[in-house]
């Protein structure tokens, strides 16, 4: 006899990190192996960089555009970062929350204070920090794609990030990074077995009993 599938309400992961300090690698490798997690993408002001493509890695918008947006209460958060605007479009997410779906979160921390606010219940929050402040600016050189002064600028901009930390619900030190997806993931197979989370369990409960 088949069971019934047990009523779920989806979670926020909310992912954030020092600039380098490895959130996008972490993300990936959850969603390769996660079906049942699927990415938010976000609305940004920022050109794209090569390969990326609308709709699928961000919608891109112009300043003018994004702050209609923001004038129509359609984000369910938004912020500026390093000059460029970013925001997580409201009702898709709501949707897929109702739905039973969990959806991933790659923003600052501006955007998950933001998401606390108007989802208290539903963000689960989780702050990457590098082993090392040298180790964070090897990893910035390494990809070298930015110049000394974006460099000088994205340290800046850790610096800063890392003050929050304590904003989050969980703190992972990214030293080796099989170890952190793991941490990462078993932080969201915690959260969704919640009680909270499980609107359904009532019911199944009353049908286990009933025999």
């Amino acid at each position: 006899m088949a069971l019934e599938p047990i009523a779920r309400r989806g979670l926020c992961l909310v992912l954030a990190a020092a600039p380098g300090a490895g959130k996008t690698s972490v993300s990936r490798a959850l969603l390769a192996t996660e079906p049942a997690l699927s990415l938010s993408i976000s609305a940004t002001t920022r050109a794209p960089r090569p390969a990326e493509q609308e709709g699928v890695h961000y919608f891109f918008k112009t300043p003018e555009q994004f702050d209609a947006m923001v004038t129509q209460g359609e984000f369910l958060e938004h912020a500026h970062f390093l000059g460029r605007a970013y925001g997580t479009p409201r009702a898709a997410v709501e949707a897929a929350l109702a739905a039973g779906h969990d959806v991933l979160f790659d923003i600052e921390w501006q955007g998950h204070r933001q998401m606390k606010a108007n989802l208290p219940e539903d963000v689960v929050g989780i702050f990457l920090l590098p082993p090392s402040l040298p180790d964070l600016e090897a990893r910035l050189r390494g990809r070298g794609q930015d110049s000394d002064v974006e460099i000088a600028r994205r340290m800046a901009a850790a610096r800063e990030e890392i003050t929050h930390w304590d904003e989050f619900d969980h703190i992972v030190v990214n030293r080796d990074f099989e170890t952190t997806v793991a941490a990462v993931r078993s932080i969201l197979h915690a959260a969704r077995s919640e009680r909270r989370r499980q609107p359904g369990m009532a019911g199944f409960i009353a049908r286990l009993l009933a025999g």
